[in-house]
């Protein structure tokens, strides 16, 4: 079985983890994944991959169309993405099968969110690289956010590659690791992840399981005793539970007979 799947970020709320503690927590939707084509080393692939068709679209390309028509599938996928992992058995698995969320992911796991980062535009070096700036006084007038020297002089006489400068920021390619999963909505085809992960409301995100999150121990079980007992026992506390209001009670006096 594969370890990754696609879906659409829904937004941030606020939720408890394992530990009891309030936490930020991003909602995903995870809608069920269709697969649409298998590679394998054996023949002109020369490696193991998965590709997965995720949502819907009025209007694709005919590529795209021709994609699902192969397997059987008429409304147009929006979304393809291709899962390479060297290591997975890919035996069991079939173009035109559906994998849900409940089959991959489970409370408790960690997972890796890979999503594309929110455009920010052109922004400048303290924005961009966390720049401190210039001297805030001694003449310094117009230079508070300004990035300084770029070199060094006659040596090396130019600048280095991959310098950091003002430029475009966002809009890249971004994976968040370490997060857990905190709660799963089989219904809705929600998945809730502690924390942030990268991406605008209804963007694309790929959510990987890496394995189970160390030290996790799920919330023990409330167990219910069913015997007649325990049902004499719970109905003898609610009992001793209520709390009359406006009811005072007076001791029984003993009533002798006049006769």
């Amino acid at each position: 079985m594969i370890n990754t799947l696609l879906g659409t970020k829904n937004g941030m709320t606020s939720t408890y983890d394992s530990r009891g503690r309030r936490v930020g927590a991003t909602v995903v939707e995870i809608k069920p994944s269709v697969i649409t084509q298998i590679k394998s080393e054996v023949g002109k692939d020369g490696y193991n991959s998965v590709q997965l068709g995720y949502g819907t679209k009025k209007s694709v390309k005919k590529p795209q169309l021709g994609l699902g028509k192969k397997i059987g599938i008429d409304q147009p996928i929006r979304w393809f993405r291709e899962i390479r992992d060297d290591k997975e058995d890919l035996g069991d698995l079939k173009p035109g099968q559906q994998v849900k969320l409940d089959q991959v992911f489970s409370i408790g796991d960690e997972v890796k969110v890979t999503g594309i980062s929110k455009g920010k535009g052109f922004q400048g070096g303290v924005r961009r690289w966390g720049f401190h700036g210039g001297p805030k006084t001694h003449g310094q007038s117009d230079r508070h956010r300004a990035p300084g020297a770029i070199g060094s002089g006659t040596t090396p006489g130019r600048v280095y590659k991959g310098k950091k400068m003002a430029g475009h920021m966002g809009n890249v390619q971004v994976s968040t690791t370490g997060l857990e999963v905190v709660s799963i909505d089989k219904e809705k085809n929600l998945l809730t992840i502690k924390g942030a992960v990268p991406g605008i409301a209804g963007g694309l995100v790929m959510v990987t399981k890496l394995g189970r999150i160390k030290g996790y121990t799920p919330p023990p079980e409330e167990k219910i005793d069913e015997s007649e007992e325990g049902k004499v026992e719970s109905v003898k506390s609610e009992q001793a539970d209520i709390v009359k209001v406006g009811v005072t009670e007076t001791p029984n006096k003993e009533v002798k007979d006049a006769s």
